[in-house]
């Protein structure tokens, strides 16, 4: 044998070797990804209630503030109400579009 033919065969088993290796690597990825998925639709329930949760304080202590405000009256009452209203509205819309964003 020559030494253009040794170097063809040896060219040949290498690609053979490589291809081999990389057929038997299918799977890995998808089963990963599956796992990946399947923990975080696992937190979309306790994410929404918490964010559901932290509306609820928002929501009295807005209320408090506005019924001070309210009593020692000051002007801007609507001011306060609207953005202490919107943060409140904000949070129980985050929640709910979570849910419907993962489909849970």
């Amino acid at each position: 044998m020559t030494v253009k033919t040794r170097k063809l065969f040896a060219t040949a088993m290498a690609v053979m070797v490589v291809s081999e290796s990389l057929l038997a690597q299918t799977g890995g990825g998808t089963t990963g990804i599956n796992a990946a998925t399947s923990s975080l639709t696992s937190y979309i329930d306790p994410v929404s209630t918490l964010t559901l949760a932290i509306g609820a304080v928002v929501g009295i202590i807005g209320g408090v503030r506005v019924y001070i405000k309210w009593n020692s009256g000051d002007q801007d009452i609507n001011k306060e109400l609207m953005g202490w209203g919107g943060s409140c509205l904000f949070l129980v819309l985050v929640s709910v579009v979570i849910k419907a964003f993962f489909g849970v």
